[in-house]
């Protein structure tokens, strides 16, 4: 389990824990976030062998309370995590190839 929190107002307060893993091929994550919202979800990584290369498939899914589906509707969810996302995948990747 990670926990954190932190001043810095995008990434709040919260908490993660490994929940189910498959190795080589896939990784769940309990995400628990409490500032600056509250939401619960499953963050997964699925790892797909292509020849030399793998794919990999980062997917987040959860229930959305009330308040997050009229948020949904004035808020793109993409640009919020989006970049966050690609991010993450790209620093994954160099350090796959080392």
């Amino acid at each position: 389990m990670y926990e954190w929190e932190s001043n810095n107002s995008k990434a709040g307060i919260g908490r993660m824990e490994i929940v189910e893993s498959s190795p080589p091929s896939r990784i769940a994550i309990q995400l628990d976030l409490t500032k600056p919202f509250e939401g619960h979800n499953i963050v997964e990584f699925a790892l797909e062998a292509n020849g030399d290369e793998t794919n990999v498939i980062w997917d987040m899914h959860g229930t959305d309370p009330y308040i997050g589906k009229i948020m949904g509707v004035f808020c793109n969810r993409d640009s919020m995590v989006g970049k966050d996302f690609e991010e993450g995948l790209v620093n994954l990747k160099a350090i796959a190839e080392r």
